[in-house]
């Protein structure tokens, strides 16, 4: 006897998912280093990547470098919070990299860190168009 053929999808999980599952208590691992969590979009002729990064001081603990087509974000975290008969700190490596579309320019990149979130800017030398096609459905 054979089973039927499943047809759905098999929804496979992200790679910053699977480190959050490889953190869970059942399995207790801590990986070095840290996925950021970003979005991505295209906004009038620019790359934009915005990163959650709370807690981190940009001056000294975030670096950004642009890199064979690659943007590459590396923030260390550590704090310290003391309270009457109480402290906790926090610590972590936290990295993501993302290849940059076609048409990003290196030289023209900018970045700017406001309330916990870091956005980064790369201008593209021709404004990106969606390279979908919608599908008319016939019936």
């Amino acid at each position: 006897m054979s089973l039927p053929e499943r047809r759905d999808t098999v929804r496979f999980p992200s790679f910053p998912d699977l480190f959050e599952w490889l953190e869970s208590p059942m399995f207790g691992l801590r990986p070095f280093s840290r996925p950021v969590r970003i979005e991505d979009f295209t906004d009038d002729g620019h790359y934009v990547v915005r990163a959650e990064l709370p807690g981190i001081d940009p001056d000294k603990d975030l670096d950004i470098t642009v890199d064979q087509g690659m943007l590459h974000i590396h923030a260390e975290k550590t704090r310290k919070r003391e309270e009457a008969r109480r402290s906790e700190f926090e610590y972590g490596s936290l990295s993501r990299s993302v290849a940059l579309p076609p048409g990003a320019d290196p030289d023209d990149v900018k970045a700017t860190y406001r309330d916990g979130v870091l956005e980064v800017s790369v201008g593209l030398s021709e404004a990106e168009k969606p390279s979908g096609k919608r599908v008319p459905v016939e019936h």
